[in-house]
């Protein structure tokens, strides 16, 4: 096989979640004061790291208020996650490719909290033998995440490929020196994931595992 490693985001990749981060910003700069994000600029920071999200999604937020910012955001977030659902056919699209042999994990910009917390409501745990979080690695774009998930299994980067919805997986990816496949479902729109040079782009969970069981 082509990919021994296939790495997924989680956000807006396999959980349909970008909605809810989206409200969850700009219900924290309601609560704070703060000048609200539109819905493009809140959408612009899903990958990152919380902390480096909550700074970009309001550029006037002070030091001092980045701790508050994130208190009120896991309020909102975690008020309703728990009926946030997968995209369609996403529980499928992992038992095959396990099947066919590909190690599968996880780099998100969530914390190791969240990402437990999100592994029990899924059900998508057993999938995931490693994983990497915004917590335990730079942020992305910085490689670690890949790095450690490559350096773990023994993979090379020619071997791995990294899947997600945003810029900061296709900047990860190149950084890492491994191809990089996007989805537009989820938070940055198409014409934006293109720009990045993504190997391919999918529209649907369907395509994206047609893609991977023939050319991975």
């Amino acid at each position: 096989m082509k990919y021994e490693l296939v790495v997924f985001d989680w956000d807006g990749t396999l959980l349909d979640s970008a909605g809810a981060i989206v409200r969850a910003i700009q219900a924290s700069c309601r609560d704070l004061g703060l000048p609200v994000p539109d819905d493009a600029r809140a959408r612009h920071v899903i990958g990152l790291g919380l902390a480096d999200a909550m700074r970009h999604a309001v550029p006037d937020l002070t030091p001092e208020q980045v701790p508050a910012m994130v208190e009120r955001y896991r309020f909102h977030y975690l008020s309703g996650d728990h009926a946030l659902m997968l995209f369609d056919g996403v529980p499928a699209m992992l038992a095959r490719l396990q099947a066919a042999g590909h190690i599968l994990a996880v780099a998100t910009g969530k914390s190791r909290v969240g990402l437990e917390r999100a592994f029990d409501h899924s059900g998508l745990r057993p999938f995931f033998p490693v994983s990497r979080c915004a917590d335990e690695c730079h942020s992305k774009p910085h490689p670690q995440m890949l790095e450690e998930l490559m350096a773990e299994f023994g993979v090379a980067p020619a071997s791995t490929v990294m899947i997600g919805d945003t810029s900061h997986d296709l900047l990860m990816a190149r950084n890492a020196g491994v191809d990089g496949l996007a989805v537009t479902y989820g938070a940055h729109p198409h014409d934006h994931l293109l720009e990045h040079a993504p190997l391919a782009c999918f529209d649907d969970v369907a395509g994206l595992e047609r893609w991977l069981l023939a050319n991975g």
